[in-house]
């Protein structure tokens, strides 16, 4: 199978992304467990996701400002080393109030990266931003595929003390990647007379942009798709181990199975992500999305391993559609404002997932899974075709 183009800026942005993934998700699919063996109620859970998802929406628009007068990839490798002290905090946690902590300081710290990694691929001659961000939000994906695995291994022989440390070091070797390699690049000039008047004035020149009908209407379908990724953030996990009795063995055999399965699939939706308008990836993302999660929820009755694999796929497919088809279209309507773009898009993305979060933390008491899936599904395809109706709307 052909590889779908990368240019060199994306190549490195995505593997400096892949790696902070890899020490992230050593740890973070068994991070609802961690939570719930320590107490923690399903609410309590979303609330925790909340924490750490919240922050990078609201300190995103900072993030974006001191991306005009630091270079962004100072800024991003800083994120990256706040990965590292946050798996050292976790390791060094002796109170609830400091846990809290950790999980402000984790999204303080994604939001240093993803706000200047954006900001560096906006910046860049890219042939086509779809398919740069279609490998950007990937590798996610490619860390899934292994690193569940050996943090599954760590925990076993050394519990969770083990994999945070092991975190830890592969955090600092990632930030020295991300500044050695990005740093060669040709970023986006400075502006040391950058203030925070200039500031307001640029973001009261783009969010006209972003609220247009030609543009806000796939905004709003994105942002469903994120919302019901919040939903399975905080309990898609708990759901395996508690509704189908999954062990934690069967679960890591099945990130795996579906990481591996889907990295294919992905190179496919990258190189199709270039062959339509932005508007139209995100509209049949969307509809994707929320087609699998309902048809997820109504066949929990029946689901096993392989019937799960295969609705999982579909719905990650459509997200991967969604999100690298909005941040394609931001990147196209603020090309000339890098830094705020790349505010902006940050901030839909956390935003959506914490809201997600929290939404399903207070419903799933009485919801319970299957119809918080459905729910969340029928949610996002409403969303899409009304959205899709709309005047002046390009879907």
């Amino acid at each position: 199978m052909r590889l779908p183009k990368i240019e060199k800026i994306t190549r490195d942005t995505t593997i400096s992304h892949f790696f902070l993934m890899f020490g992230y998700k050593l740890f973070s699919l068994y991070f609802p467990l961690f939570l719930v063996a320590r107490g923690f109620s399903l609410p309590e859970v979303g609330y925790t996701y909340l924490l750490i998802y919240l922050p990078i929406a609201l300190f995103a628009p900072f993030v974006g400002f001191l991306n005009h007068k630091i270079n962004p990839v100072i800024l991003a490798s800083f994120g990256i080393l706040g990965y590292a002290i946050y798996a050292l905090g976790m390791i060094l946690i002796r109170n609830l109030a400091l846990f809290y902590f950790w999980q402000m300081l984790l999204g303080i710290s994604a939001a240093l990266f993803f706000v200047s990694a954006r900001a560096i691929l906006i910046s860049s001659p890219l042939e086509n931003y779809d398919r740069a961000f279609g490998w950007f939000y990937t590798a996610p994906f490619y860390a899934e595929a292994l690193a569940p695995c050996i943090g599954a291994l760590f925990i076993w022989k050394f519990n969770f003390a083990g994999v945070f440390i092991l975190s830890l070091i592969l955090q600092l070797f990632t930030a020295i990647f991300c500044y050695s390699q990005l740093n060669r690049q040709k970023i986006r000039p400075l502006n040391k007379f950058f203030n925070f008047q200039k500031f307001q004035q640029n973001y009261q020149k783009v969010l006209p942009r972003i609220k247009g009908r030609d543009v806000l209407p796939s905004i709003l379908i994105s942002f469903s798709v994120l919302l019901l990724a919040g939903f399975y953030f905080a309990f898609f996990v708990l759901f395996l181990k508690d509704s189908l009795s999954w062990s934690q063995n069967l679960i890591l055999v099945f990130v795996s199975v579906f990481s591996a399965i889907f990295l294919p699939i992905s190179l496919f939706l990258i190189d199709r992500l270039s062959k339509f308008k932005s508007e139209k990836n995100i509209f049949q993302g969307g509809l994707i999305a929320g087609a699998f999660s309902t048809l997820f929820g109504a066949a929990i009755p029946v689901l096993n391993f392989f019937n799960i694999l295969i609705i999982n796929l579909g719905k990650s497919a459509g997200a991967l559609m969604a999100n690298a088809g909005r941040s394609g279209l931001i990147s196209q309507k603020l090309k000339e404002n890098p830094e705020e773009a790349g505010a902006i898009d940050t901030i839909f993305s956390p935003l959506g997932i914490a809201l997600g979060a929290l939404i399903s933390g207070l419903l799933i008491g009485f919801l319970g899974y299957q119809l918080l899936f459905i729910l969340g599904g029928v949610f996002v395809v409403i969303v899409g075709l009304l959205c899709k109706n709309l005047p002046n709307s390009k879907n």
